[in-house]
């Protein structure tokens, strides 16, 4: 697949690039990319509560009233579930919410995302950005010579730029990657994806492996 190179005013270039099509042209599958998305949302679970049981509960151990001759059930310690302020019974506890999947399934996954994108025409090539500060207005109006400034847009970058990715921080549906940390979870979440110059060979190089 062959696609024209933008410069940041948003005019093509005379550049064109070829996409290898074992990346951005395969036949998608839409099972892999299921996997690995959900993957990825439970990894980012925290999977922190937690309750107290009876054994975790401060109070005093006496037996609270003798076993027989009340008239009501025995009842062996202040720190009983039955009780108000007691511990609770079967409460969540810390857990890891990981899921195990291949590695040529997630690699099947990236590829599959980015052959929809491709598809959609949702692939932008941009010829390079130089930011040489914090400049918030800048790149939104560099979304807006893109004409993407409306849409949910993912900017990979082919290494880690602090100016850029402060730049678009409060910009609402617009977030900044890194092209080796780029995953199936953002490239199908976002409408359009905008590669820097060199990004899409990092990504190309990355998965054909």
């Amino acid at each position: 697949m062959e696609l024209a190179v933008f410069n940041s005013e948003g005019n093509k270039t005379s550049k064109k690039v070829t996409l290898d099509d074992s990346v951005f042209g395969i036949e998608p599958n839409d099972h892999a990319i299921y996997l690995d998305v959900k993957r990825f949302m439970a990894a980012n679970r925290q999977g922190n509560s937690k309750t107290k049981e009876r054994a975790e509960i401060a109070g005093s151990t006496r037996k609270i009233k003798k076993q027989k001759g009340t008239g009501t059930a025995r009842a062996g310690s202040i720190k009983s579930p039955l009780f108000r302020g007691g511990g609770n019974i079967f409460g969540p506890r810390p857990r890891n919410y990981d899921m195990k999947v291949n590695v040529k399934v997630k690699r099947l996954a990236r590829k599959s995302a980015l052959s929809y994108k491709a598809q959609s025409e949702g692939i932008t090539l941009l010829e390079n950005l130089e930011m040489s500060g914090v400049r918030t207005r800048e790149y939104a109006q560099l979304m807006s010579n893109l004409k993407l400034n409306d849409k949910k847009t993912l900017l990979v970058i082919p290494a880690d730029n602090k100016n850029v990715y402060l730049s678009s921080r409060n910009l609402q549906g617009h977030s900044v990657c890194v092209a080796d940390k780029l995953n199936t979870y953002d490239i199908m979440n976002c409408n359009n994806l905008i590669f820097v110059d060199g990004a899409h060979e990092i990504i190309e190089k990355i998965l054909k492996n």
